[in-house]
């Protein structure tokens, strides 16, 4: 048994076309140094990361009825962030199976949230293509119910962000401004630098494989020097 047939049965998934899984497993670095493999994950990845919004949302709808809008989206925001989908990638050891390039791999990139997460929004788009909604929903739902209670207990749905915004707002000073400082690696491995200012005082600096990933930790620094955490 192959290390992919080993994840399907781990995992629970069903394929009737395996071809399907096999192009979510692949990461462009790999297309990179074996051009007889003709598409990377990336086209799943953007369809999975559609269908993963709706079904969330449409879970959130139905198993909290007594939820506000703002809650509501707040909640799907801290679901489908980068990290939180790198954790159910990490929960069904999708990082195990995806196909590398040799750098990538070196990298530590099997490891890394941002590829973790391309990877499980591009099984999801794979899945949806090769049977139906239905499937996709009893896949994710298992991962939403724990994930969903874990935050709602610790509040993590509260993005460092929209935190500082609020804090800057009670205190009535100006919008916050991110600004990216630097960017080094190559365009698969990016690693960005953002600084977090109001007017002319900057308040946190960040560093992310993402620019959304960036911003938020300059936020949680900015957060963190004013002792708000």
């Amino acid at each position: 048994m192959d290390s992919v047939e080993l994840f399907i049965k781990n995992s629970k998934l069903r394929f009737n076309n395996e071809h399907l899984l096999h192009r979510a497993l692949t990461h462009r670095s790999y297309l990179n140094e074996n051009p007889e493999v003709l598409e990377d994950n990336e086209r799943l990845e953007f369809l999975g990361d559609a269908i993963l919004d709706f079904l969330v949302g449409a879970w959130l709808y139905n198993h909290y009825p007594e939820m506000s809008e703002g809650e509501l989206t707040r909640l799907r925001s801290a679901l489908v962030r980068t990290e939180q989908l790198a954790e159910f990638a990490k929960q069904i050891n999708l990082g195990e199976v995806i196909r590398l390039g040799k750098g990538e791999e070196e990298s530590g990139g099997r490891e890394r949230a941002a590829l973790l997460c391309a990877a499980f929004e591009s099984v999801v788009g794979a899945l949806f293509l090769d049977t139906s909604i239905k499937a996709v929903e009893d896949f994710i739902e298992p991962l939403l119910d724990k994930a969903a209670e874990q935050i709602l207990i610790g509040r993590r749905e509260r993005d460092p962000k929209s935190i500082f915004q609020e804090w800057i707002q009670a205190q009535g000073f100006e919008p916050p401004v991110y600004r990216v400082i630097s960017t080094a690696g190559p365009d698969h491995n990016k690693t960005y630098v953002i600084q977090l200012w109001v007017g002319d005082t900057m308040y946190g600096q960040g560093t992310g494989n993402s620019k959304r990933m960036a911003t938020k930790a300059a936020a949680q620094a900015a957060l963190t020097a004013l002792g708000l955490v």
